[in-house]
C-alpha cells in the first residue's frame, strides 16, 4: 500500500505521553457511553409491520421473506451492491462481507439469521460468492420490489429526477447510484407476522467492518485519501515477496 500521509506526531517523554493518553481515554469513555445510549435508542425504536409479500431466488429455490428467517425470530439483511448488469460486487460491500462468515455461528446461536440480498440474478451472485470464498447466505431479489421499497436500488427514471430518497433524506442523483448499500433488520413473531425494525445506510454499517476498527488503532489509522479508497477485493491485492528465514532471524 502507498502511504498517503507522513506521520507528524510530536515525540515526547513517557510522562507527557501518559498525560495525553489519559486525556484521550476520557474521550474514549465518553464515546463508549454515547454508543451505549445510541444502542438503547435503537432497541427502543418503533416497528413497522411488513404486509407486502416478497419472493427471492435462492440456491434451494424460491423463498419468501419469512422463509429467509430460517426458523429464527430475527433477520439481518445486508443490501449488497451487485446489480443485474454488474460484472463484480461493490468494493465496499465486498470489504464488509469479508468479515461476516466468522460471525455466523454466533449470530445463529443468538437467534439471528444474516442474509445478503442483491438484485443480480442468482447465477451471477453464486459465481461472485465462489470467487470470494464466502459461505454466508446470499439471495437474489431480481424481479422483486424489495430493493426499491427499502431504498437501495434506483431505476434510470429515478436517477433522472431532481432528487432520490436515500438514507432517510432526498439527495441529488449525483450522490446516488443504481445500487447503494444498507442494512435492514426484521423480526418475526410466533404468529408469523414480520416487522421492519431498523435500517442503516451509507457509512451506517461501518462498525461491521472489523478491519477499520483495527486500523483506527494503528499508528497511521486508516491513512486514506477518501473514504476507504485503499480497499480492493481481497484477491486483487498485490502479493509482496516474503522474506526468507535467513533474512529475518538474525
Amino acid at each position: 500500500m502507498d502511504v498517503t500521509t507522513s506521520p507528524k506526531n510530536p515525540v515526547v517523554s513517557r510522562e507527557e505521553w501518559l498525560e495525553a493518553r489519559r486525556k484521550l481515554l476520557a474521550l474514549e469513555k465518553e464515546e463508549t457511553h454515547l454508543r451505549d445510549k445510541v444502542r438503547a435508542e435503537r432497541q427502543a425504536m418503533p416497528w413497522v409491520k411488513v404486509d407486502k409479500d416478497y419472493v427471492f431466488d435462492t440456491p434451494k429455490g424460491k423463498k419468501s421473506l419469512a422463509e429467509l428467517f430460517d426458523a429464527r425470530s430475527q433477520l439481518l439483511v445486508y443490501h449488497f451492491m451487485l446489480g443485474p448488469d454488474w460484472d463484480a460486487g461493490c468494493l465496499g460491500c465486498s470489504f464488509l462481507s469479508d468479515h461476516i462468515d466468522g460471525a455466523l455461528p454466533h449470530l445463529n446461536n443468538h437467534d439471528v439469521t444474516y442474509v445478503a440480498v442483491a438484485r443480480a440474478p442468482l447465477d451471477k451472485i453464486e459465481a461472485y460468492k465462489k470467487r470470494m470464498g464466502w459461505k454466508f447466505p446470499w439471495v437474489s431479489s431480481f424481479g422483486s420490489d424489495f430493493n426499491f421499497d427499502y431504498h437501495v436500488s434506483f431505476t434510470r427514471q429515478d436517477l433522472a429526477k431532481e432528487k432520490v430518497y436515500y438514507n432517510f433524506r432526498e439527495v441529488p442523483p449525483s450522490e446516488a447510484h443504481d445500487e447503494l448499500p444498507g442494512l435492514s433488520a426484521f423480526y418475526r413473531n410466533e404468529a408469523g407476522e414480520i416487522f421492519h425494525t431498523y435500517s442503516s445506510y451509507a457509512r451506517g454499517g461501518e462498525e461491521l467492518i472489523g478491519t477499520l476498527m483495527i486500523l483506527d488503532r494503528a499508528p497511521l489509522g486508516r491513512n486514506e485519501a477518501s473514504t476507504m479508497n485503499f480497499v480492493k477485493r481481497h484477491d486483487e491485492y498485490e502479493e509482496k515477496p516474503q522474506e526468507t528465514a535467513s533474512s529475518c532471524c538474525h
